[in-house]
């Protein structure tokens, strides 16, 4: 295959990388721009996901489509409530202090993991896509006679992983109007902007965290049932995605949903073309080394504001 269809290629898979890793990312990043709380767990709440749709599925059985869709349901909010649960229970008590909630969130993700691993087992565990038809795609070539459109050999993709960027997209949407447009939006802003003004006129701040601890994890479930046709599940799966998540969120600016964004499809991208190319490892080092480069020009981040 020529280098032109080859990156284009490449650049899909690059997409589907930058669309997950964008509501992974989103939601680290709402749960610090509103709690304050640097949460570590995130990736394991990203495994949850993974691993909980693989047991609805498994447990519906029947066509793909029904138990996947049963999934993408019901996995998101089982996350959100263990994490909402684990902010109530261990979070609310340390009273959000920054140092502790490090430790605490630490120690949440061991005993996600093991819990995880003693339950389900080291296996790695499939999910059948809801709808996987292979498409061929057109290449465009401009020559002496204009624009010619030809079908490279090899150069195809499937519906599942084009559906899995648009879901993403219309997610992300539903995000921003929700907190631009909605009154529980708000109240989450406002509580980001002063929990003291918050406490004030009477938004019970405690609940308003336990929400947004849940939906930040949430987020991350939905990502990985996203995810899950196209990878496996695994018990060791939330390492890598809560990595590029932490470079994602410095990037674009702590607490930026913006940033976030766009830090997510540039890092995405970047890593989905490294790693057809060349390798992962190398993806993740150029990805590291481009936080250090940001740190060092713009300690705040792309879209972060300078503190006073």
């Amino acid at each position: 295959m020529e280098f032109g269809p080859h990156l284009f290629l490449a650049s899909l898979e690059g997409a589907i990388s930058a669309a997950v890793l964008a509501l992974m990312a989103v939601g680290l990043s709402l749960v610090f721009g509103i709690m304050r709380v640097v949460n570590v767990a995130h990736g394991e709440f990203y495994m949850l996901g993974a691993v909980i749709a693989w047991w609805i599925t498994s447990l519906i059985g029947g066509h793909p489509a029904i138990g996947f869709l049963a999934a993408l349901i019901l996995a998101p909010i089982l996350v959100g409530i263990i994490a909402a649960l684990a902010d109530h229970l261990i979070l609310r008590r340390i009273n959000y202090d920054p140092e502790r909630t490090i430790v605490a969130t630490i120690g949440l993700l061991y005993v996600l993991q093991q819990s995880t691993l003693m339950t389900f087992g080291p296996e790695a565990r499939p999910v059948e896509a809801p709808f996987n038809q292979r498409i061929a795609l057109p290449w465009f070539e401009y020559g002496a006679d204009g624009f010619a459109m030809y079908w490279p050999w090899g150069l195809s993709t499937t519906t599942y992983k084009l559906a899995v960027v648009a879901a993403a997209v219309v997610i992300l949407v539903g995000l921003w109007l929700l907190m631009t447009r909605s009154r529980i939006g708000l109240i989450m802003r406002a509580t980001q902007l002063d929990r003291d003004m918050a406490l004030a006129h009477g938004i019970h701040v405690d609940k308003i965290y336990a929400l947004v601890f849940g939906l930040g994890a949430g987020l991350a479930g939905l990502a990985a049932v996203l995810i899950v046709p196209i990878q496996q599940a695994h018990y060791l799966m939330g390492g890598d995605p809560l990595l590029l998540s932490f470079i994602v969120v410095i990037i674009g600016g702590l607490g930026s949903i913006p940033g976030t964004i766009v830090a997510a499809i540039l890092i995405g991208m970047s890593d989905g073309i490294i790693s057809v190319f060349f390798s992962p490892t190398l993806a993740k080092i150029i990805a590291t080394l481009l936080v250090a480069f940001v740190l060092i020009l713009r300690p705040q981040g792309l879209f972060g504001k300078r503190s006073a």
